[in-house]
């Protein structure tokens, strides 16, 4: 017996092409009102002969680079506002200069399954400024009541701790306790977009109707999440078997090499160790346990990593003030400045 396969395959058409349309080209950014807002990009959606789902995104790129190495960003809701802080970010992701005019192009891209469809690009004029280090990631937050967060969505809850980054984009991990509950993944404290929820088993949702992922049992798991694929696994894991009364970074980056700066416990999970809105200065630094070096952690690898115990010094380029997380299940750290 044989069968044969239809290859016939419906064509979709754009019929309308999707707009942007910025309040204006022209922008200096402003150093000292960061949170203000910079710029408003409002965007029509395309439309289609055939009924469709897709997803929407807005990209910036230097002029004449025909978007290679782009920055994208999922577009929800029109209009989108940018604060001097995010652009500024997004102008030094790409390479251009502090406090010298830059030509930065944006488009929306709306993606129907592979099959990409572009607005006009608009040309902006961004003047950035340099205030810190040139962070060129993006951190993910657990909340939930399975977490130590809460459902706190508030920019005063000081819990919320951070996935571990990856050098691949999109993938992070989470090594720890989790509590009976559900959580979701939020890039943001005190915002609920975009977030990373429940889609089905073992996959994510972005809407802002995605459900809670569920934890059946407190205990230690790994959640390893992936947002470019949008899938999650979340493993149990042994509970540790060490513990330690303090850890401590100790090194010219965190004061000198004669003095330790403590970390404090998680009161949720005690091995979570954290120090929030600390000055920090441009040098290196180790984390050690109970104020000795029998145990210490370290590798050469600036803002996130896996220490390795008897490791080489972290390195911090930039004197400014950062969060600070370190995980003594893993050696997994996170150095993540507070702009």
């Amino acid at each position: 017996m044989s069968c044969t396969k239809d290859d016939d395959e419906a064509v979709i058409t754009e019929t309308t092409k999707s707009k942007i349309s910025p309040d204006k080209t022209t922008i200096v950014l402003d150093k000292n009102n960061p949170d203000n807002v910079a710029l408003n990009v409002t965007w029509s959606k395309s439309t289609f002969d055939l009924p469709v789902v897709y997803t929407q995104q807005l990209q910036f790129a230097i002029k004449g680079k025909s978007f290679k190495d782009a920055s994208t960003m999922e577009a929800t809701n029109s209009p989108i506002a940018f604060t001097h802080k995010q652009l500024n970010n997004i102008a030094l992701s790409l390479g251009a200069s502090t406090n010298a005019a830059a030509e930065i192009e944006v488009r929306l891209r709306t993606l129907v399954g592979a099959a990409p469809f572009y607005s006009e690009v608009i040309t902006l004029t961004i003047t950035p400024y340099l205030l810190g280090p040139v962070y060129n990631y993006t951190d993910l937050y657990l909340i939930g009541d399975a977490t130590s967060a809460g459902w706190t969505n508030t920019t005063a809850n000081t819990n919320f701790l951070p996935l571990q980054k990856t050098a691949t984009a999109g993938i992070y991990s989470y090594t720890g306790y989790f509590a009976q509950g559900e959580f979701k993944m939020i890039k943001t404290p005190g915002s609920w977009d975009p977030q990373y929820g429940l889609g089905s088993p073992g996959t994510l949702s972005t809407s802002g109707g995605s459900g809670n992922i569920p934890v059946a049992a407190a205990g230690y798991y790994k959640l390893s999440i992936n947002t470019t694929a949008l899938t999650y696994t979340l493993v149990s894991v042994p509970a540790p078997s060490t513990t330690y009364t303090t850890i401590s970074m100790i090194g010219t980056a965190s004061g000198d090499w004669n003095t330790d700066l403590d970390l404090q416990k998680s009161t949720f999970d005690p091995h979570i160790w954290v120090k929030k809105n600390v000055a920090m200065n441009s040098g290196e630094f180790k984390f050690r346990a109970n104020h000795d070096w029998g145990t210490s952690w370290g590798v050469a690898q600036e803002f996130f990593g896996v220490a390795a115990v008897g490791g080489a010094n972290i390195p911090l380029a930039t004197a400014f003030h950062y969060d600070v997380y370190f995980n003594d299940i893993t050696g997994e750290y996170s150095v993540i400045p507070v702009f």
